[in-house]
């Protein structure tokens, strides 16, 4: 995932998309099911969520289940994590002080909370 990200920064820069356009240009970093969805506040607002809503990403560095810890919350409500084995890179940018962004990409109707939610995160240049 690293590697992505740096990846796709040089090639960003590469093709001079500059500071002019920070707040229009967005690179897709990682695409995840939400973790913790059924014991957070998911469940009760199942069904005032839609496709593409914004979601706010909040780091959580002393969290002492996991240091690369990426609280995701959607109109101040708490949904659940980024999943622990894929927040690394976006916990690093976020430490960088790199902005990112996330939305709802998918919302199914299924059994596995896992595949409840599945959320985009993408690097704001």
């Amino acid at each position: 995932m690293r590697f992505r990200l740096t990846k796709a920064l040089l090639l960003a820069g590469a093709l001079g998309l500059g500071s002019a356009w920070a707040d229009d240009v967005r690179i897709l970093v990682q695409s995840s099911p939400l973790a913790g969805f059924r014991h957070y506040a998911g469940e009760s607002l199942w069904h005032e969520m839609r496709e593409g809503d914004r979601l706010a990403l909040v780091r959580e560095a002393g969290n002492e289940h996991d240091g690369n810890a990426i609280r995701v919350e959607w109109r101040g409500q708490k949904l659940g994590y980024l999943p622990r084995a894929e927040n690394r890179a976006v916990a690093a940018a976020m430490d960088n002080g790199d902005k990112v962004d996330a939305r709802i990409a998918k919302l199914r109707q299924h059994r596995n909370p896992w595949q409840r939610v599945l959320i985009e995160v993408f690097v704001v240049l």
